[in-house]
């Protein structure tokens, strides 16, 4: 556990490692910052807990996955009354006694080191289980396992509860869930277990409201007031929440009069569901700060003193500011939302007017978190609004004149049309600002064919042109070499890239003729050593 301690210590991002050993060192790009650790390889540490403890596998892992995607978190508190989480199971942080005590684990190994954490989960979940009067003989039977999730889930009502447990937890048991690294590796998998019926009493409301986005559902929050008058009240910003915490419990406690808190929309981890909880005409209690146009490159100066509640629509996100990174479909279903409400209200689509909840609260909230991919999501909702930038989906088109951006992690790619493949030795970095998603690979220079390979398919021939983008830096190559090939194999084009400048931006490589299929560029390292290649992402037009 110390190993895990010692990795766990530097984190937020995404350095992934295969084993707690493999962690105990750091790993250093240009500018010596750290990078952090996600946890992989987690099937077998689920199966020994459950062994142990006799909480079934699949138990452990729908609740590790729909509470943080299995990424080990520490939440900032967003919601008041919101239990704080921390770590893949995402434990309440006034629970960490009671569960150590429970498990027979250290408190501080719960917030640090992944076993520590899922076992101190299954003490809390074998108590609910005896609080619920789950029976030993019906303990096997994952749908009588319900109420018990339910009370570990900690819900502010019953509504939330049912759309926790119906909608989030066996929704996920139904259609089961991997998880897979930035390198590769696989994280975690949950199996599907189709027919799976909760044990549990379903409480719901019909809410048959329209909503001002086509795609969100209605679920009113009482707590919201008027908009002033005249141009303060005039909705011109997006603020980005990151609810930290899960989509049922976000939307549950913004609902509820303690939290004293409220948004326009939530928006579920996996896109599937846009919940409206205040009219965008009415004001939101989202942020709790007074606009200073200093913290937003000296933007509306006159709006400074106001509270930043008067004139922005507040979309709180799932998940945690501290996590690794985001899943695809709940950013391009968000940049959807976002295209929409600008469109509507008039609202420039760049990051002086969709800005994160902690810039414009920096001493006490850090949300969306350093790994929100910005660069990304302000293409998408460009792209989505017909006014540039990337394609949608993660990975864009696939054809025609769409456009697709093949980006280092896959977790933001269509893997159906745009992928990454890395070979030989690359290192996951997200110390260099200006990357793209997020993150970038690094590799360093040597006689050695062991490239990162960005992958796209086109379903019928054309010339395409290709833009690549990077990190800039002082020990980066001057003569990075990006290789275009056909579908077959044939090389189509080259060209050389100086990477110690223009970083940050797209940079055109050339224009090429592609033929149907799965046409690829390939970043090579075969240079003199002492130099490193940075492999972010390339655009496809």
């Amino acid at each position: 556990m110390s190993q895990w301690r010692s990795a766990w210590a530097v984190s937020i991002g995404a350095l992934v490692c295969a084993s707690a050993a493999a962690c105990s060192g750091t790993i250093v790009d240009d500018d010596e910052a750290l990078t952090p650790v996600v946890a992989v390889g987690l099937d077998g540490t689920f199966e020994t807990v459950s062994h142990d403890t006799g909480v079934p596998t699949d138990v452990l892992k729908v609740v590790g996955w729909v509470e943080t995607r299995w990424q080990m978190i520490t939440a900032d508190p967003e919601i008041e009354g919101m239990p704080q989480a921390i770590g893949l199971m995402a434990i309440g942080a006034d629970q960490l006694d009671h569960a150590a005590a429970l498990a027979g684990v250290d408190a501080q190994d719960i917030a640090e080191d992944p076993e520590a954490n899922i076992r101190a989960a299954a003490a809390l979940l074998l108590e609910a289980a005896d609080t619920v009067g789950l029976d030993a003989a019906r303990r096997d039977d994952l749908g009588a396992w319900a109420p018990a999730i339910a009370a570990y889930g900690r819900l502010p009502d019953a509504e939330s509860a049912s759309a926790f447990i119906y909608g989030d937890v066996y929704a996920a048991l139904e259609d089961g869930a991997v998880a897979i690294a930035e390198s590769g590796e696989t994280v975690a998998t949950l199996p599907p277990h189709p027919g799976v019926e909760p044990d549990f009493d379903y409480v719901g409301t019909a809410y048959a409201a329209s909503t001002d986005y086509a795609g969100a559902v209605w679920k009113p929050s009482p707590n919201y007031s008027s908009r002033p008058s005249g141009n303060i009240g005039k909705i011109a910003m997006v603020i980005i929440h990151t609810c930290e915490g899960g989509y049922s419990g976000c939307v549950g406690w913004l609902r509820n009069t303690q939290a004293q808190a409220s948004a326009h929309y939530v928006v579920k981890e996996n896109g599937a569901e846009i919940s409206q909880l205040v009219r965008e005409a009415k004001r939101a209690w989202h942020i709790a700060a007074s606009y200073k146009c200093s913290l937003n490159g000296n933007t509306d100066c006159w709006r400074d003193g106001y509270s930043s509640n008067h004139f922005t629509v507040g979309i709180e996100h799932a998940g945690y500011g501290s996590q690794a990174s985001w899943p695809a479909g709940q950013i391009n279903a968000s940049a959807k939302l976002v295209c929409d409400i600008t469109k509507r209200n008039g609202i420039p689509r760049d990051r002086k007017h969709i800005v994160g909840h902690g810039q414009l609260q920096p001493y006490n909230r850090t949300d969306p978190g350093p790994n929100w991919p910005w660069s990304h999501y302000i293409d998408l909702i460009r792209s989505d609004c017909n006014d540039g930038g990337g394609g949608g989906g993660g990975g864009g088109g696939g054809g025609g004149g769409a456009t697709i951006i093949v980006d280092s992690n896959n977790a933001n790619n269509d893997t159906a049309k745009a992928k990454i493949e890395l070979t030989g030795t690359w290192t996951s970095s997200n110390a260099t600002s200006g990357y793209y998603g997020t993150g970038y690979w690094w590799g360093a220079t040597e006689a050695t064919s062991a490239p990162a390979t960005f992958w796209f398919y086109l379903p019928s021939a054309g010339s395409k042109t290709i833009d690549a983008w990077w990190t800039a830096g002082s020990n980066r190559s001057t003569a990075a070499t990006f290789i275009a090939q056909n579908a077959s194999g044939t090389e189509v084009g080259r060209a050389s890239k100086n990477q110690t400048t223009n970083g940050g931006q797209w940079v055109t490589l050339g224009t090429w003729n592609f033929s149907a299929g799965w046409n690829k560029v390939m970043l090579s390292r075969w240079q003199a050593a002492g130099k490193v290649v940075i492999a972010d992402a390339i655009r496809v037009r």
